[in-house]
């Protein structure tokens, strides 16, 4: 497994030591995220389907809402099949490439959903603020456009720096304390210089994550600025419902991104650190079912196969 260059010893797989002080704990946090597992596979794939065969569900904002399901999905399979065959089998290694990969996917969905909730926003922005111009404005190939520039946005937006990474060379100890690869645990394993790396990792950041943010932000404060203009109290009310519920999604995104990635840098404990790691991802999976819950519409579109399912059985 591992080679000798000069004195010092390269490996080529790391060690995801997770939970593994919490012995006692093992069945349980398995359990706990099989169960979080199925539920959001089950939810976002059903959002997916949703979208895609109901027919009033065809607008732009369901449209963003099934590319943010289809992103948690993704999510999902980065990370929790990995944490679950540790926690089942107790095997907690990873090869260095699967460790890069995982990363890199990780990154990528994140820069991805920086996007995604920032388009959603602009769409909540013409349907509030543009009411009159909205269906001229988010046309279908406008939607189309914006979707896949998130999507390779996000993907292009790691891809200099987890390729700067990948050129390292890593030394013994090769643990990760962590239960999944994340970029301060990995770099600090590096027997190379990594100055240069983490510069990129700062400037792509900055890019994909900062811009967005500040869009998202000022969409916000223009949506909030013309529902306080409304005249009426239930039309406020019905205007800020259309925005609920990705208002929630998008502060509680960014809240556990800012703490887990700034103010919980790498000198925190450890187990907090892991804490709110996995708080993050938790939030992250969840985005897409807080999103639906308040739509009359998904409810709507989810009552009518299961109406359909019940008559057919009677019959």
């Amino acid at each position: 497994m591992d080679f000798k260059k000069g004195n010092q010893t390269t490996v080529t797989e790391f060690i995801l030591l997770g939970f593994g002080d919490l012995p006692q704990l093992q069945i349980f946090l398995f359990l706990l995220f099989l169960v979080i597992y199925i539920v959001t596979m089950s939810g976002n794939i059903l959002i997916i389907v949703l979208v895609v065969t109901e027919q009033h569900l065809h607008t732009p904002m369901y449209f963003f809402l099934g590319n943010l399901s289809c992103l948690e999905t993704s999510y999902t399979s980065t990370m929790l099949p990995r944490v679950l065959a540790g926690l089942l089998t107790g095997d907690r290694t990873i090869s260095v490439t699967g460790c890069i990969a995982q990363l890199y996917f990780f990154c990528s969905l994140a820069g991805t959903e920086c996007c995604l909730l920032s388009v959603m926003s602009y769409d909540r922005y013409l349907a509030i603020c543009k009411p009159l111009h909205y269906t001229a404005l988010m046309n279908d190939r406008l939607c189309l456009q914006l979707a896949v520039g998130s999507w390779i946005g996000g993907f292009m937006s790691v891809s200099i720096f987890i390729f700067m990474l990948s050129q390292l060379m890593f030394h013994q100890p090769n643990e990760i304390d962590h239960f999944y690869c994340d970029f301060h645990p990995v770099i600090k394993l590096s027997c190379t210089d990594i100055h240069t790396v983490e510069v990129a990792d700062f400037i792509s950041s900055s890019i994909f994550t900062l811009p967005p943010f500040l869009l998202t932000l000022t969409f916000y404060v223009c949506i909030i600025s013309t529902i306080l203009r409304i005249p009426s109290t239930t039309g406020r009310q019905k205007a800020f419902s259309t925005c609920s519920s990705h208002l929630v999604v998008v502060t509680i995104f960014c809240g556990t991104l800012i703490l887990v990635y700034l103010l919980l840098d790498s000198d925190a404990p450890r187990d907090l650190n892991k804490v709110f790691s996995v708080f993050y991802v938790l939030t992250c999976l969840s985005t897409p079912i807080i999103c639906s819950l308040r739509n009359k519409e998904v409810k709507e579109g989810l009552r009518k196969p299961l109406l359909r399912s019940f008559v057919f059985y009677k019959n």
